[in-house]
């Protein structure tokens, strides 16, 4: 049977967020968090953008030490064999992309002013997908966007001319939150039985049903006989009113109405880390999880009217239908209302080993101490706020790697 995979794009649609960005740093442990949690795939970020280069190839490079395993690190570049060189030439060990191109006639009359046509658009694609082979990718996807307002025969079309050149997976864009549940998933199915490759689902809020519409386009992917892959987002966060949220997203597949009976998740995802995921992404992002988030939000599992209060003291499955366990919650969070010792961007060599010390981290030589220390302040001059421990921690252990992470090589 299909199954369905998670690839997470919060490292690239949710720092497009307008008003709202990580740093590299952040970012990274947005990918150390993903790999935990068992995420197939992180969408980590842009190819073609200079100042991504160094984080990029950083970030390969823990893949490569096994540190980034097994989660696959993937690009995302248009659809042109111009952004494919560019791609390698700053990139030059980038392994998995995706590809991506409107198709729509909104998109392609209203953005391209008749600059294009359907058929320029597949040729186009199909002539990047050939490239991205030849520079040594090692996977492709190959993006609709605003797939959900695009035609159904233009897309099986498009779909079978990028399977006919070898790609792996066809994205299907709902890019303005335009389908339904209904609709996404007959498109999907037919896409599946159709074109004959995986269909990846990649769904925005603007009316409230991301995840609604994620599961259902799955659910068409799988009845039309091929994997299905789900785009999702930490918290939701995304361009306009965000993604599908990661954790709903999952709870969703794994808990809704017979659902698991017939589509699994593909891989072993690890629920526990719900709540470390979603706090971090919170703190860096700068934004509130809402009061009623699924999962991690304050009264996901508050319960106040009598009637409610005493039916889950008698059997919490009464009015809960999973336990904050199996989120990661449930644990007492210190908040330190004495005397704190931070390290930021001024700190010194005394009250960072005094910080590092409590973390049991100990430096071989004063020497040692000091470099991770400058790449720490480094670090908060970045973020412009303090660093959670396991940055702290991370720092640490991959001192090269972090000095990469912060070097930005702005043009002159």
């Amino acid at each position: 049977m299909p199954k369905i995979y998670i690839i997470d794009v919060t490292n690239r649609d949710g720092v497009q967020t307008a008003k709202l960005g990580l740093s590299k740093l952040e970012k990274t442990m947005m990918n150390v968090y993903l790999n935990e949690m068992g995420v197939f795939q992180s969408e980590f970020g842009f190819p073609t953008t200079r100042h991504e280069s160094n984080y990029l190839k950083a970030n390969l490079e823990l893949a490569e030490m096994g540190a980034l395993k097994p989660i696959r690190l993937e690009g995302w570049i248009r659809a042109i064999v111009a952004d494919v060189e560019t791609a390698f030439r700053l990139v030059p060990n980038m392994k998995h992309l995706n590809l991506s191109v409107s198709t729509s006639d909104q998109m392609i009359n209203g953005k391209f002013q008749g600059r294009k046509t359907r058929d320029d658009i597949i040729k186009e694609m199909t002539k990047a997908v050939d490239a991205a082979w030849a520079h040594g990718a090692e996977s492709i996807g190959v993006n609709a966007e605003d797939a959900s307002r695009t035609d159904i025969g233009y897309l099986v079309e498009f779909g079978q001319a990028a399977k006919e050149h070898g790609a792996n997976r066809l994205r299907y864009c709902d890019t303005l939150g335009y389908d339904n549940p209904f609709t996404i998933y007959e498109a999907n199915r037919t896409l599946a039985e159709k074109v004959a490759l995986p269909i990846e689902q990649h769904c925005h809020g603007d009316l409230g049903m991301a995840v609604a519409t994620s599961i259902a386009g799955a659910k068409g992917a799988i009845d039309g006989g091929q994997d299905a892959y789900i785009n999702t987002t930490v918290n939701g966060i995304g361009e306009r009113a965000g993604n599908a949220d990661l954790v709903a997203t999952i709870l969703a597949i794994t808990k809704s109405k017979g659902f698991n009976d017939n589509y699994k998740l593909g891989g072993s995802v690890d629920l526990s880390m719900a709540w470390k995921i979603a706090k971090f992404a919170s703190y860096a992002f700068g934004v509130p999880i809402p009061i009623n988030q699924p999962g991690v939000g304050d009264n996901a599992f508050a319960h106040e009217s009598g009637i409610h209060a005493d039916g889950v003291l008698k059997d919490p499955e009464n009015y809960e239908l999973y336990s904050y366990e199996e989120l990661g919650r449930g644990g007492a969070e210190l908040v330190e209302t004495g005397r704190e010792i931070c390290a930021g961007e001024y700190s010194g060599i005394s009250g960072f080993s005094h910080i590092m010390g409590q973390m049991s981290v100990s430096f071989a030589d004063r020497e040692e101490a000091n470099r991770v220390l400058e790449l720490v302040r480094y670090a908060n001059v970045e973020a412009q706020k303090p660093l959670n421990e396991d940055e702290l921690l991370f720092i640490a252990k991959y001192p090269d790697i972090v000095k990469k992470l912060l070097t930005l090589a702005p043009l002159t």
